[in-house]
């Protein structure tokens, strides 16, 4: 990307799946996780300048892939400053979204965002997914920067509602960068698909990124 290019005139180009309403609630979500990223640390201070390609393209990449049907249910798991989870809920509003993460001050923040954006497709909980209710689950479980996967699998095994109405099958959405393979050798999991984004959005800057899907 022409870093003199505006990235509202890039990002629709590159994600043409994403329906017109969507782009002004993602370009309202950029501006107030700057605003709170001013406050607290949501992602990186540098990164402040460049969150539409550094982190906006980077979770929705997975609009090229997921399909949902109305009511799906997807936990994002660590959720941080809300990516994936916030974009993801503008752009699937028939789709229901739980946003966790144990740290108060990022849920705060979240809280915020959410309600400021009026998404009413979003519930916030501050705690950690091993401590929701036994019989809470959900089509897709989402992470994204949140460590090995080993100990992110056994957090949220038992929170997955086997289905395949929607595509891909329910399972786990879990965007990775480096090389991911001891990772997956030590939890014994076995991708049904692995997305290389750089081959998907070349133009991004996104070498060594995957999106894993992992079928349950």
């Amino acid at each position: 990307m022409n870093p003199e290019e505006d990235p509202w005139t890039t990002l629709p180009r590159w994600f043409p799946e994403i329906a017109k309403e969507a782009w002004e609630g993602l370009a309202a979500y950029t501006e107030l996780l700057r605003e709170w990223n001013a406050k607290i640390n949501l992602v990186s201070r540098k990164d402040t300048e460049r969150i539409e390609i550094k982190h906006l393209a980077h979770c929705l990449i997975a609009t090229k892939f997921l399909r949902l049907m109305p009511k799906a249910s997807l936990l994002d798991v660590g959720t941080g400053g809300g990516l994936p989870g916030i974009p993801l809920a503008i752009c699937y509003p028939a789709a229901n979204f739980t946003l966790i993460d144990s740290i108060a001050k990022k849920i705060v923040a979240v809280e915020d965002m959410v309600a400021r954006l009026g998404l009413k497709n979003v519930t916030v909980i501050r705690g950690r997914a091993e401590e929701l209710p036994a019989k809470r689950s959900y089509d897709f479980i989402l992470g994204r920067a949140v460590g090995d996967l080993s100990v992110f699998y056994r957090r949220i095994r038992n929170k997955i509602r086997k289905g395949s109405q929607h595509a891909p099958a329910n399972g786990i959405l879990y965007w990775k960068g480096g090389d991911f393979s001891e990772e997956l050798a030590t939890s014994r999991l076995s991708p049904a698909r692995v997305w290389d984004l750089a081959e998907h959005l070349p133009e991004a800057g996104l070498e060594e990124k995957y999106l894993v899907h992992f079928k349950i």
